[in-house]
């Protein structure tokens, strides 16, 4: 890699931005209920993270478990409202009943965004056919990044996927950054630079003491100097 990799690390509240800041994140996704894999965070939390700290965030669409979109209408109302406590990225994705791309339901959201850039995040772990969900999205306005394992089992079973799709970067539909999480290691690293990803995500990682804990600076730190020594 020529540049410095990207480090991502999910912040439940004010506490958690600062620490992963200090510890090296570039970008903080911003969720709460973590029991459900993440849902948006209020207004007010997003407002108060984003006077705490200057890096990138990008805010959690998503209203409850699954990976139905649920209530349109009201989820545009949320990223309107997220919008004016000062949110300007995003992290969506929604699945129809046959795993594919609920494309009506995205577009409504993305259109509601005014361009602002977003990440289409894990859906893309559980969708019926990967290639054809990546064709669907390619055109969409501000799309930047896909979160993604390679696997719905996680990295460890991803990881033949997620080099086919780094070696694929360029084509229709895989122009978008390769964002690696869903039980992302350490010990991940080397394979997945020497394949050409440089664009890391952490949750549990950055918490020592689980998700009842708070992140740790020191714990970003120890994947920052990995990722720094690995470029």
């Amino acid at each position: 890699m020529s540049k410095r990799a990207v480090l991502e690390v999910i912040a439940l509240d004010v506490r958690d931005a600062v620490a992963a800041q200090a510890g090296g994140a570039d970008r903080l996704e911003l969720v709460t209920e973590m029991a459900a894999d993440g849902l948006t965070p209020t207004a007010a939390t997003v407002a108060g993270i984003r006077a705490a700290v200057d890096i990138d965030l990008r805010v959690m669409l998503r209203l409850a478990d699954g990976f139905a979109a649920g209530d349109v209408d009201r989820l545009v109302r949320v990223a309107d409202a997220l919008r004016d406590a000062g949110a300007d990225q995003f992290v969506l994705g929604f699945l129809d009943a046959g795993g594919g791309a609920d494309l009506a339901a995205v577009e409504r959201v993305v259109a509601s965004l005014g361009g602002c850039r977003w990440t289409f995040h894990r859906a893309i772990d559980r969708a019926a056919d990967r290639d054809a969900l990546r064709k669907q999205l390619a055109d969409l306005p501000g799309l930047d990044t896909y979160l993604t394992a390679g696997s719905a089992a996680g990295v460890d079973e991803g990881l033949p996927t997620l080099g086919a799709e780094a070696r694929r970067r360029g084509e229709p539909g895989y122009e978008q950054t390769i964002l690696v999480g869903g039980g992302l290691r350490l010990d991940h690293v080397p394979a997945l630079v020497r394949a050409g990803l440089d664009a890391f995500h952490i949750g549990g990682a950055a918490r020592p003491e689980g998700w009842d804990g708070p992140v740790s600076a020191e714990a970003v730190a120890r994947w920052r100097t990995t990722l720094d020594a690995a470029a």
